[in-house]
């Protein structure tokens, strides 16, 4: 009976050896069998919750920090409405450049968010906590591309001031002019740095994110490439072991997502995005094992025709599952 345990034992490590290797594996090769988790993405998926999302709604619902001021004092509720008016650049030794509005309250953006195409995900109870900055009267000023200034309309109806694409905040948390409490909050909110990237430690990561989650009115949390066309998946390929079942005609509608940068993605477990070499050795970007493809039947970002195309290509989840399933 020992033995029998032991032997038990062993087939139970390996098990866990082989489902952690996907994630672990930054370059699969194709037709390499040793490298994919057993039973496929879908024991993988179904277990994991701790993505960089998760730590946005922590971000968005989770409040103020320790010991931080709800804002009622210095300045009140009013100091935090209203149009931005001038913008300003301010500076400090821990954040480096970034934006207030002309009362100097700091002006933030919500990884969440998306800025191809400008969209904000954050509603009810995170809107409160982060206030809208209102698009109108907003001015740019010395350090600060005027073409960057935009408008975005949010789920109430009411236009939110955008910087390269990203809706603009304020934070309850600040208490008067030049706080920067909401730096940080969830590993989601930073201060705005002059050209839209988040100001501080992470202002070093280029902004120009490569995969990222957009809220799709029909599908829902999708993800999308840096251009925010929509990303695809395949039934004919194979997460166990990593395959292409998409190859020589299949190739001319349906392009491979070249492999990422894992330092520039967002809203999704950048430890569950891997690269795939091709059978013409290119690398191709998988999520959770899963291959990723752009459709040449989408025509600008947001676009989802791909979806359910021979009932075999499906939009990508954050979770890397199959949208609309």
């Amino acid at each position: 009976m020992e033995k029998r345990h032991i032997a038990f034992a062993g087939v139970s490590v390996a098990m866990v050896l082989l489902t952690a290797a996907c994630g672990s594996s930054k370059d699969n090769s194709a037709g390499s069998a040793n490298v994919q988790p057993a039973g496929g993405s879908q024991t993988v998926g179904a277990g994991a919750s701790a993505s960089a999302g998760a730590g946005a709604v922590a971000g968005a619902t989770g409040g103020y920090e320790a010991g931080g001021d709800t804002g009622a004092a210095a300045g009140g509720e009013a100091g935090r409405t209203g149009p931005a008016k001038q913008l300003a650049v301010k500076e400090d030794a821990k954040l480096g450049k970034f934006v207030t509005d002309s009362k100097g309250w700091t002006l933030y953006r919500f990884d969440e968010d998306t800025p191809k195409p400008a969209k904000s995900n954050c509603n009810d109870d995170c809107a409160t906590k982060w206030p809208a900055v209102p698009a109108d009267d907003a001015a740019a000023t010395t350090g600060i591309e005027a073409d960057k200034l935009g408008s975005v309309t949010r789920s109430d109806g009411t236009k939110q001031l955008t910087l390269a694409g990203w809706p603009v905040y304020r934070f309850a948390g600040d208490a008067k002019p030049g706080d920067t409490k909401g730096q940080g909050v969830g590993g989601t909110w930073n201060a705005l740095a002059p050209d839209g990237k988040p100001a501080g430690k992470t202002a070093a990561a280029d902004d120009s994110l490569q995969l990222m989650v957009n809220n799709n009115a029909e599908l829902g949390k999708i993800i999308v490439d840096g251009k925010g066309m929509t990303v695809y998946r395949f039934d004919k390929d194979s997460a166990w072991p990593m395959k292409t079942g998409c190859l020589g005609a299949c190739l001319d509608t349906w392009k491979p997502v070249k492999a990422v940068d894992t330092t520039k993605v967002a809203g999704l477990d950048a430890a569950k995005v891997t690269s795939f070499k091709r059978p013409d050795g290119t690398k191709q970007a998988a999520f959770d094992c899963w291959l990723l493809y752009t459709f040449t039947g989408d025509k600008k970002p947001g676009d989802i025709n791909g979806q359910g195309v021979k009932g075999t290509w499906f939009a990508v989840t954050d979770k890397g599952k199959k949208a609309g399933q």
